[in-house]
């Protein structure tokens, strides 16, 4: 087979990380017989100083008439510490999301033995967790109206769903679990929010047509707690964007790493992955940032746009050993050196394809 896939790799240490999950894909296409043609476009603060718009559409045109796109991050200090600044790289992000119609956002959580240890959360309570967190994307409060009002003294964001958008992201979220432990957990806000209402609304009719799954309703707030007091409860969580926006970077302490966490976000156009790291400006080319959740990333590619499990497998494999053997970037390294950024996509690639 022959994939055709966009490469954002974006600002910050979204290039380099990128560049080892194209290493993955490569070794895992040769080993199966598989090609790939990539082309790259700018996305977010680069994109922003190269032609004024943080997701150019060039760079939309690339990504429709891809088969993936595998992403690394935007976001810049320059933008950060500027308020006032009109146009911000995230906004790339937003646009991509909303012009490719990626209304869900799919962050599978699952512990590595090796790094057990790393979680700030005990050995006990983190071992053995294993769950998908489905995020709307495109809906709530991000995209609602904005603004201010008495001179700028008062300001608003409306969180605001219709029920189409309920209904996909709820089918989407009650497939996979039907397709993992059988077990649906949606998250809201119901005894205060009308929103929320209109999600466990929609959530309650739609439960009858699955009837091998099993559905619990919990409120964002008891769900942030249960996060942290048992992860291994959790099998599929689905929930607003804003709520899922917190809930996933919560989650990413379960890992021990936020530079484990892979993602992808699906709907009706060409599927993204990425890691949820962000840009970490501050690492950014200095070849130590972690690039294995950008590598997991194109392991999901594999997954769910190419429908290739063993090829992802593979890669996952190559993962584990990495970290079974401690080749690991600083971060995750015992003595807290490690090795480089390329070293261990090097490394990844080498095993993928010496592996029997």
């Amino acid at each position: 087979m022959e994939f055709r896939i966009a490469l954002l790799p974006g600002d910050g240490i979204g290039p380099e990380v990128v560049a080892q999950a194209v290493k993955a894909v490569d070794a895992v296409c040769r080993k199966y017989g598989h090609s790939t043609v990539y082309r790259e476009a700018p996305v977010g603060a680069c994109a922003i100083e190269e032609c004024g718009q943080p997701y150019p559409e060039s760079t939309h045109r690339l990504c429709m008439d891809s088969d993936a796109v595998l992403f690394g991050a935007v976001g810049d200090p320059k933008y950060d510490n500027d308020p006032t600044a009109k146009v911000r790289p995230e906004q790339g992000l937003l646009s991509m999301r909303k012009q490719l119609g990626l209304f869900a956002n799919l962050r599978p959580v699952e512990t590595f033995p090796t790094l057990a240890d790393k979680s700030p959360l005990k050995r006990e309570i983190v071992e053995g967790a294993d769950f998908l967190c489905v995020r709307e994307l495109t809906g709530g409060m991000y995209f609602g109206e904005k603004g201010r009002l008495d001179g700028g003294d008062t300001a608003f964001d409306t969180n605001i769903y219709h029920r189409y958008e309920v209904e996909r992201i709820l089918r989407l979220a009650f497939g996979y679990a039907a397709s993992r432990r059988g077990k649906l957990t949606v998250v809201d806000k119901a005894n205060v929010l009308e929103s929320s209402r209109l999600w466990r609304q929609i959530a309650q009719e739609m439960a009858p047509s699955y009837p091998d799954v099993e559905v619990e309703y919990m409120y964002v707030d008891n769900a942030s707690m249960q996060l942290i007091r048992c992860p291994r409860h959790f099998d599929v969580l689905v929930t607003e964007n804003t709520f899922g926006d917190i809930l996933t970077d919560e989650a990413s302490c379960i890992t021990g790493s936020m530079g484990l966490l892979a993602s992808a976000s699906v709907g009706e156009h060409t599927s993204v992955y990425e890691p949820i790291h962000g840009s970490y400006p501050q690492a950014a080319g200095k070849d130590i940032a972690n690039p294995l959740a950008a590598i997991l990333s194109a392991a999901m590619m594999f997954e769910y746009s190419f429908h290739l499990p063993e090829e992802g497998r593979a890669i996952r494999k190559a993962v584990a050993a990495s970290l079974d053997t401690g080749f690991v970037t600083g971060d995750l390294a015992a003595d807290g050196r490690g090795f480089r950024t390329s070293e261990v996509g090097d490394r990844i690639a080498e095993y993928i394809a010496n592996d029997k």
